[in-house]
């Protein structure tokens, strides 16, 4: 289970990193998608958001690379693999299966993790004083 956990944790991390930081320097040549889907990517990419999104992949990829803060970057990646299924869902359905493939490791991780995150689950939660 230890090996899977590294695994999937490595996997995830690799794929956030090199992903998000190609959105603040681009290396990488991926074409513009057609449609209202690359309308949505125009403005994102006008208005400086894909930089935003490419900044919170690389810090989470990153955490989960070098295991530090990994309950942390899961957290920041849960959110950018919500948008990444919606926007498969909705504006580009080819795009769906990656979204998948990082949801699952998402979630797998989560639940190795899931002694991390009990505290969020509390229902009659009392600030520290």
């Amino acid at each position: 289970m230890k090996i899977a956990v590294l695994v999937a944790r490595i996997l995830l991390g690799l794929v956030f990193a090199v992903f998000g930081f190609n959105k603040i320097v681009p290396f990488l040549n991926t074409p513009m998608p057609t449609g209202e889907a690359g309308a949505l990517m125009l403005i994102m990419y006008t208005h400086k958001w894909l930089i935003f999104y490419g900044c919170v992949e690389t810090a989470g990829g990153l955490m989960l690379l070098f295991g530090r803060f990994v309950p942390l970057g899961l957290t920041l990646l849960a959110g950018m693999i919500t948008n990444i299924l919606l926007f498969g869902m909705t504006l580009a359905p080819g795009g769906l299966v990656p979204g998948l493939v990082v949801g699952v490791l998402e979630l797998f991780l989560v639940y190795s993790y899931r002694a991390s995150f009990a505290g969020i689950f509390a229902a009659r939660a009392q600030p520290a004083v």
